[in-house]
């Protein structure tokens, strides 16, 4: 007998059970949450309607995403190639009929295995009922059927060049995401069984979880990711103790106090992005680095970027290096004394840092760093990832248009593009779980960053874009002139600690690889597992992911080094540290924060973090 018969016969098959009966009170305190809930969705709509009134005027871009043209593309390369589209419907057809077939089977009690099955890692169709329940299973593999052809078919229509056909990947699988069972209250079961158990309550809940969501963003939708209630930056989040010792307009300069009684005498100064917060690298204290660097015996200094306003429109390339990475090492090293630091990049402030280091060499101070760790930056944007997608000479110029009247990208738009690269899990399931059915997103400090987004200068975001993903001109030797030097980053001699991501979406392994090729020093490169923030955040106590190294010198490509690279279990941490300390210096007693020409000006984490954008 069956598997599926067994269940039938001993009553086990999930069921929908039938709507609980309301009583008179129940369905007025409904009544009267409903009609609430509508007073101020028309206050919220009127709201947004007086903030954007070029949407009623007309004048708003249409299309800042460029994609008219590019389906359009897509479009008339289906209809030159009759016999391909045919083949690929053709089949498509062919497992459909096979789904059809097998579930006919399984409905009549019999065990077979599925057509298609959800790829590793997605987490819309955990619920039992998606395997468990013939009908949702169904639903299921029809919607990976559709998705895997139409991505085979995009792989598979010629005379697309390799950019548009990336750019038509990815947009049509924001299309599939959203298209996506899971993401209606009529196929998702979990939605059902909870609408049926609550009598509709999880919808009452779930309108007022995206009311107030509206009203969060002024009128427009800006998603909860977590429960901000549950963090307090200085408490619980951004916590390890420190002091501002400096301030000037684009940053915040924090010293964190000692936790070993002697410490390492050249310091570590570290530059965290410009996007989002510094506090990345100071979450909770079980996943802080900064704090984790503090107890290895290191003066640790870090940056805490601005979140600029219009009064930064013009703030650009020059002023974030010259202003801003440079002052932060002439600080550190005043306040130290010493004659060389240590430095961190992440991510753009690493891009950035590469050319600080060039800077550096063609005006003969590159004495003053004593290494440069780069944690998953680019400098050759050649093969960029996905974020190079939102960005051509068309794109660039809407986005011009868009940041002329602020003076800056405001933060809603990152944090919705960078939420793009992962829909699934950054939007979607987000508004299941919150408006579907009805429930408070977890506390998560992961999330609690992602969500405190900031805003970026019209002109630094223009000329990042341009220079780098757009002209890639910082390989280019002399091709970019930054606070009046051209860059030549052939040229950077100091040593450099190299971390990509295996799973990086942002700036993918095989293009952080390529650093290893352009800077001239000696250079170690550590394959971290898993993506852009969580191969970064992974403190030695959790024991996860694992990293990999190759003996030896580096290979030219970033393939051969796979070939021939040596796995590690846990943290890359600790291998970075063993490396550090050859440029540490010796030890000196410990350093309390600040100087007397730069006292405290107040405790760590500093006002710039507390302004929020979102």
């Amino acid at each position: 007998m069956s598997k599926g018969h067994d269940k039938e016969q001993d009553g086990k098959e999930d069921t929908i059970p039938l709507a609980p009966v309301l009583d008179p009170e129940e369905m007025a305190r409904r009544t009267e949450i409903l009609a609430e809930t509508a007073d101020k969705g028309r206050a919220l709509i009127q709201e947004w309607l007086a903030r954007n009134p070029d949407l009623l005027q007309g004048s708003a871009d249409p299309d800042p995403l460029h994609l008219g043209p590019l389906f359009g593309e897509l479009g008339a390369r289906f209809l030159s190639d009759p016999a391909a589209l045919a083949h690929a419907q053709t089949k498509f057809w062919q497992d459909y009929a096979e789904l059809w077939g097998r579930t006919i089977k399984r409905m009549a009690g019999e065990e077979v295995a599925p057509v298609v099955a959800p790829p590793r890692g997605d987490r819309r169709f955990r619920h039992p009922a998606w395997s468990q329940q013939p009908l949702f299973d169904f639903l299921k593999q029809s919607y990976l059927l559709t998705t895997r052809a139409w991505e085979q078919t995009i792989d598979e229509i010629e005379g697309l060049d390799e950019h548009e056909r990336e750019r038509a990947r990815f947009f049509v699988r924001q299309w599939l995401d959203a298209m996506s069972p899971s993401n209606s209250p009529f196929t998702n079961p979990e939605v059902l069984e909870e609408t049926v158990k609550t009598g509709g309550e999880n919808f009452l809940k779930g309108l007022k979880n995206l009311l107030a969501d509206l009203e969060r963003g002024g009128g427009r939708l800006i998603h909860r990711m977590t429960d901000e209630r549950a963090f307090s930056l200085g408490e619980n989040i951004a916590a390890t103790p420190g002091k501002v010792v400096y301030r000037n307009e684009l940053f915040e300069l924090i010293q964190y106090a000692p936790a070993t009684d002697t410490v390492f005498a050249r310091p570590l100064l570290i530059y965290p992005p410009w996007i989002n917060k510094y506090y990345i690298l100071d979450l909770t204290p079980e996943k802080s680095f900064v704090k984790w660097c503090v107890e290895q015996g290191l003066t640790v200094f870090i940056v805490s970027w601005v979140n600029p306003d219009e009064r930064y429109r013009d703030k650009g390339l020059d002023d974030y290096l010259a202003q801003g990475q440079l002052e932060a090492l002439r600080v550190v090293r005043e306040i130290t004394g010493e004659k060389q630091v240590n430095l961190i990049g992440y991510c753009v402030a690493g891009t950035l840092l590469a050319a600080t280091l060039a800077w550096l060499e063609a005006n003969e101070r590159a004495e003053e760093v004593a290494s440069a760790t780069f944690f998953t930056a680019q400098v050759d944007f050649s093969k960029a990832g996905e974020l190079s997608l939102f960005v051509d000479e068309e794109q660039l110029e809407s986005l011009t248009r868009r940041m002329e009247e602020k003076g800056y990208l405001d933060a809603e738009a990152m944090f919705t593009t960078f939420n793009m690269l992962r829909a699934n899990d950054l939007i979607w399931s987000f508004v299941v779980n919150n408006y579907l059915l009805g429930r408070e997103p977890m506390p998560f400090d992961l999330l609690y960053w992602n969500s405190d987004s900031t805003n970026l200068p019209a002109r630094l975001h223009r000329e990042y874009l341009e220079h780098m993903y757009l002209k890639n001109e910082l390989v280019q030797p002399g091709a970019l002139t930054i606070a009046g030097t051209p860059i030549d980053l052939s040229r950077i001699r100091t040593s450099a600690y190299i971390q990509a991501g295996s799973e990086d979406h942002i700036a993918p392994p095989q293009s952080v690889y390529r650093m290893t090729r352009i800077l001239s020093g000696p250079k170690r490169f550590v394959l971290a597992g898993s993506g852009h923030i969580a191969g970064v955040v992974n403190p030695p106590s959790a024991n996860k992911y694992g990293y990999r190294t190759r003996r030896g010198r580096l290979p030219q490509d970033f393939a051969r080094f796979l070939e021939g690279a040596v796995e590690h279990t846990g943290s890359w941490w600790p291998d970075w540290f063993s490396w550090l300390k050859k440029h540490a210096g010796g030890q000196v007693p410990a350093r309390e924060p600040g100087s007397r020409d730069f006292p405290p000006i107040e405790d760590a984490p500093g006002s710039y973090v507390r302004i929020r954008a979102l």
